[in-house]
């Protein structure tokens, strides 16, 4: 039986501000995975190199390298890893639970990251003249209406679903992130800010916190 580490010849495209990228930093930590990271400067627009291209047509940010197979979209690494490495899980062992885990983990990284991130701010600004308190307004009618939500559809537990992180909370503790980083008041929240407590008490959640990278600036 071979020996070598599951994460070896493991890269990681990423960025420290990059709210996808987050999410598979804390993936990764929680199953103690540290693959190489390769840190693609978003403002500076290194993801739309023909390099990086050929790797993530897309030319987003992150893209897992693995076995020689360049992966794209946080979701799907995410679940490749849980796939690959199964502690612990990251989805709930039965169906219903693993839909609603889904629901929540959608919510946010479909509905909520996609209408407010960098590109789509930029293409706010370039293509329709919005200043940057419209494009701010913009962001919080999204985010509110997102997060509204999932506070709704959150458990009794520590937890989105149950008292272990979950796909769902891996998706939540990024964007709350976001939402404070655009002032977005989060008072009306008070069962995420519960959960986002009792994220920040375990080390795989605080080291992947955007601060806490290489590359930060």
């Amino acid at each position: 039986m071979s020996s070598k580490p599951l994460e070896a010849g493991m890269k990681l495209y990423t960025y420290f501000r990059s709210s996808a990228a987050f999410r598979v930093r804390i993936a990764l930590n929680l199953k103690g995975l540290e693959p190489e990271q390769v840190f693609v400067h978003l403002r500076n627009k290194a993801q739309s190199a023909d390099e990086y291209r050929a790797l993530n047509p897309q030319a987003l940010i992150p893209t897992l390298v693995h076995d020689g197979y360049a992966i794209g979209q946080s979701l799907a690494i995410i679940e490749y890893l849980d796939e690959i490495a199964p502690q612990p899980p990251l989805l709930p062992p039965d169906p219903i639970g693993r839909a609603q885990v889904r629901q929540m983990a959608y919510a946010v990284a479909c509905e909520i990251h996609p209408l407010c991130n960098m590109r789509v701010q930029t293409y706010l600004r370039e293509a329709f003249g919005r200043g940057d308190a419209e494009v701010l307004t913009w962001q919080h009618h999204w985010i509110a209406l997102g997060l509204d939500a999932v506070e709704s559809l959150a458990g009794p537990g520590r937890f989105c679903h149950g008292d272990a992180p979950t796909l769902a909370d891996i998706c939540l503790i990024p964007q709350l992130a976001n939402a404070r980083r655009s002032k977005l008041d989060l008072a009306p929240y008070p069962k995420l800010l519960r959960i986002e407590e009792a994220a920040f008490e375990l080390p795989p959640f605080i080291e992947a916190l955007p601060k806490n990278q290489p590359d930060a600036e």
